[in-house]
């Protein structure tokens, strides 16, 4: 499905339509420019039409639709929006006036959209791919959505029904079901592109970058690993819930999804020891939450199959090095080594030793790829640990069962999207 002009269009006319794209583009930035104002409005009431009832069929499909919307709707809040333009770009937002010393005329720095922002989404968030193309809108962009796979229409639907709400939206959003394959037609969309926003892991990352042009500005949302770490007494009561809650509920499928529970220790039978007290709390947690699916319990026998082989082969890890606690619909997975890894997912995280001392030599060897840790220990000790962690690399420290919470105005992987998709324009 393509939604272009406003309208609907079956896959089978994306030739036409990109034929026609390079024009509407070059009339668009003709015109005069796209106000924040009128996005923020269209947005408010679109979330109020989120209220009372709109996109349900589309929402039934979520898992866990009620935890998704109590995350989703404060972002898209006339109030959230203003203090998201204001926390990313202050005073960028608007034109200043400028004093050179030494009597230099003054200049005028005016903040301006890219221009043309073509967003390549991963599908691992339900609504994430349109919220990018709200990003791109609120900086005045024009934006060409190329949607996930995985995508089961709900961006389309709330993008076209954004439209409606504001006509003027009509020629500023693009969206496209181009599959990852067809080379030619992405390499088409790049062209017309200022900014090329990448969603994804590795493979997606390395595959854009070979066709965006040299013109572009690459915008990377790449593959992040997160982590919680025990250190010292914690509320077993409280804190262990709720990590275990974080885990199940976020199918460990997210950048900031716990992958490695971590021990300050360097034991490996408080490793074991942990295993053995922490799984019932998860198997709690995981016959609470949605029902593993068909899919994910084959995903992830094929998952620990293909890890066993490569381990048997490369002679990098033997099994012997992993002891699994088998659990209902869960696991953990205590490990000799250290090193911050993707877990089985679907609530099989691993377990390791880690003493704060050797916090920094291992990280460091994921610089680049960190993002959250949830932080399990006691208050007095909290300001150190979060020093460490953040002069680590992390962009996110929080407390475990907060780890895919998202909070108004937050930086992501420690950049303003915001300020990425704008450019500064001096004028005298």
């Amino acid at each position: 499905m393509i939604l272009a002009n406003g309208k609907l269009y079956d896959s089978r006319q994306q030739e036409s339509i990109l034929s026609g794209l390079e024009r509407r583009v070059l009339q668009t930035l003709a015109g005069p420019p796209l106000s924040s104002e009128a996005v923020i409005a269209a947005i408010d009431r679109l979330g109020r039409r989120l209220d009372r009832g709109a996109f349900a069929p589309l929402l039934a499909q979520i898992e866990q639709a009620d935890r998704y919307l109590s995350q989703i709707r404060p972002l898209i809040t006339r109030e959230a929006l203003e203090y998201k333009i204001q926390a990313e770009l202050g005073s960028d937002a608007v034109p200043c006036c400028t004093a050179p010393p030494d009597g230099l005329p003054a200049l005028t720095v005016h903040p301006a959209p890219l221009g043309v922002l073509l967003h390549i989404a991963a599908g691992n968030v339900d609504g994430l791919p349109a919220y990018s193309v709200v990003e791109g809108l609120l900086t005045g962009n024009i934006n060409i959505l190329k949607l996930p796979q995985a995508d089961k229409g709900l961006s389309v639907e709330i993008l076209r029904q954004l439209i409606q709400e504001e006509p003027a939206l009509t020629d500023y959003i693009y969206v496209f079901d181009t599959p990852s394959e067809d080379a030619d037609a992405l390499l088409r969309m790049a062209q017309l592109s200022d900014g090329i926003v990448v969603w994804g892991g590795d493979a997606a990352v390395s595959a854009v970058r070979k066709f965006a042009p040299a013109g572009a500005k690459l915008i990377e949302w790449g593959h992040r690993l997160s982590f919680a770490y025990l250190s010292g007494p914690q509320d077993r009561q409280q804190d262990w819930p709720a990590l275990a809650r974080h885990i199940v509920d976020s199918r460990q499928l997210l950048c900031s999804s716990c992958q490695v529970i971590y021990l300050d220790t360097d034991s490996m039978e408080d490793v074991h020891a942990f295993c053995r007290q922490f799984l019932p709390v998860l198997e709690q947690a995981a016959a609470q939450g949605p029902a593993q699916s068909l899919g994910a319990a084959a995903e992830l026998t094929l998952r620990r199959y293909q890890a066993r082989v490569e381990r048997a082969i490369t002679g990098s890890v033997s099994d012997s090095s992993r002891t699994v606690y088998d659990g209902r619909h869960c696991s953990l997975t205590a490990c000799t080594d250290r090193e911050l890894e993707l877990s089985d997912l679907f609530g099989n995280p691993l377990v390791k030793a880690l003493p704060r001392r050797s916090l920094l030599p291992v990280l460091r060897r994921q610089k680049g790829r960190l993002q959250t840790a949830g932080l399990l220990c006691p208050e007095e000790d909290r300001a150190a640990l979060t020093g460490l962690l953040v002069r680590a690399g992390l962009n996110r420290v929080l407390r475990a069962g907060e780890m895919s919470d998202s909070f108004c105005g937050e930086a992501h992987d420690g950049e303003y999207p915001l300020r990425r998709y704008t450019r500064m324009v001096n004028l005298r």
